[in-house]
């Protein structure tokens, strides 16, 4: 069984539209002026993705308006918060279907340590049967494992395209198995499009044998409109209040996120040791969130006598950006990530960017001298002279933190909607005849010429 594929996709006409896509300022406006202009009429599409977070759902949001309301999206209930389910669900109402008892063999998200350190199966009854009765015109993943496969199987058995989101990066994937490159390796043969987050993950992604005329970017972005509009609404005397009430003097460097080796908390801390060892003034560093290295740190703090460390616990996202405004810079001494969120997210919030080499986010997002700088967290000392820089400059940090926010103006939720689905367009062209010669041709789009 293959449902139909509307006339109005496989004409010369539609081709066409792959390249108004391409241009800047193609996707709203025009003589008609409306949210939906050279979209295509009739485009289905079904996101099936295990899980996700709060930042994710502006990303959805706009994706439904750029379709006209016919984004469909699959996730599982068991892996999703709750607070999270709701905010979607009052988003795409009933398009939002949560499934329930995924089965898994192997250790939860939470439990591993780097990437490619251990292996997890999961299988989700149901997910391939709810995935055919939507009827996509075009399907969206995540990644290549997991809820992907359901996916890919239905691209391979109904033929229909098939658009990875991807985030991973060569550092990230520097002891992937042999295993695990073969088979991505092997998926990419039935990937029409793919949505990745920048510069790091495109350059894997074509280590891999992705033609990189089929790659959009800017896939992971914060809810950059959303942070912003939070924190104008708080003014000095919140800062203040925050800042008295957690003991807060000075500079405050700000590390948001898991308390885990893979994040370097305990780099981080040796850094500010160092820097709060030699210097009078040192300011205060603020760690939020928890994980499995978060005794170890306190254990560290207490017993190197460290006066100016606060380590507060987990906090909810609806008000990070509470702690964001308190704060003066963002740290994170990431031993590998592929794109954290945390630091568009305090972007957003007008903060200068200390950051690890490490974070696949840096060649966008961290501009050095401008609104922040890079640093090897396996050298502590390399931090630490970074701390005292900002003490002694703390007058430019306003500065650099409204260049970030100038920066991050860019990676918006729309920004990425816009980005997913012109990779969903390209996806639909490439499987029509006519479209697979053009689409396939050397030259590249805009969006990720170098």
């Amino acid at each position: 069984m293959i449902w139909s594929t509307p006339k109005s996709m496989t004409n010369p006409s539609y081709l066409a539209i792959s390249g108004l896509l391409a241009s800047a300022g193609s996707w709203r406006g025009g003589a008609g002026g409306g949210s939906r202009a050279n979209v295509p009429d009739n485009l289905n599409v079904t996101w099936v993705t295990r899980s996700f977070a709060d930042y994710r759902v502006p990303v959805f949001a706009a994706l439904n308006e750029l379709t006209g309301g016919r984004l469909t999206l699959l996730y599982s209930a068991d892996s999703v918060p709750q607070r999270v389910r709701e905010k979607v669900s009052a988003v795409l109402g009933s398009r939002a279907v949560g499934l329930t008892a995924e089965w898994r063999l192997g250790p939860k998200a939470d439990d591993i340590g780097l990437a490619n350190s251990s292996v997890s199966i999961v299988y989700q009854p149901g997910v391939l049967r709810r995935i055919w009765r939507t009827r996509p015109d075009v399907l969206v993943g995540d990644g290549f494992f997991k809820w992907t496969t359901p996916a890919l199987i239905t691209s391979v058995i109904k033929r229909v395209p098939l658009v990875l989101c991807y985030e991973r990066t060569h550092h990230t994937e520097r002891n992937c198995q042999w295993y695990r490159t073969v088979y991505r390796r092997a998926v990419l043969r039935f990937v029409d499009a793919m949505c990745c987050n920048g510069q790091a993950t495109t350059a894997y992604m074509r280590s891999l044998g992705m033609d990189p005329a089929r790659i959009t970017l800017k896939n992971m972005v914060a809810d950059v409109e959303g942070l912003v509009a939070a924190a104008a609404l708080l003014d000095e005397s919140d800062r203040i209040a925050i800042r008295r009430n957690f003991g807060i003097e000075g500079v405050c460097f700000l590390y948001s996120g898991r308390l885990t080796a893979r994040k370097g908390v305990l780099e981080l801390v040796e850094a500010w040791r160092r820097h709060e060892s030699t210097h009078p003034n040192p300011g205060t560093l603020v760690l939020l969130g928890e994980g499995p290295e978060e005794a170890a740190v306190r254990t560290f703090v207490s017993g190197h006598r460290l006066q100016r460390v606060r380590v507060i616990g987990g906090v909810d996202y609806d008000v990070m950006h509470r702690y964001y405004r308190a704060a003066d810079v963002f740290v994170i001494a990431t031993l590998e990530d592929n794109w954290s969120l945390v630091v568009p997210e305090a972007m957003a919030c007008a903060l200068p960017i200390l950051s690890s080499q490490y974070n696949g986010c840096c060649p966008e997002l961290v501009h050095p001298g401008r609104n922040g700088y890079v640093f090897d967290p396996l050298q502590p000392a390399s931090l630490a002279g970074l701390f005292s820089t900002c003490c002694a400059r703390s007058t430019d940090l306003p500065r650099m933190g409204r260049e970030s926010q100038r920066i991050v103006s860019d990676y918006t939720p729309e920004a990425a909607a816009k980005e997913i689905l012109r990779a969903c367009v390209m996806a639909k062209a490439r499987h029509s005849t006519e479209g697979f010669t053009q689409l396939d041709a050397p030259a590249q789009p805009s969006a990720i010429r170098k």
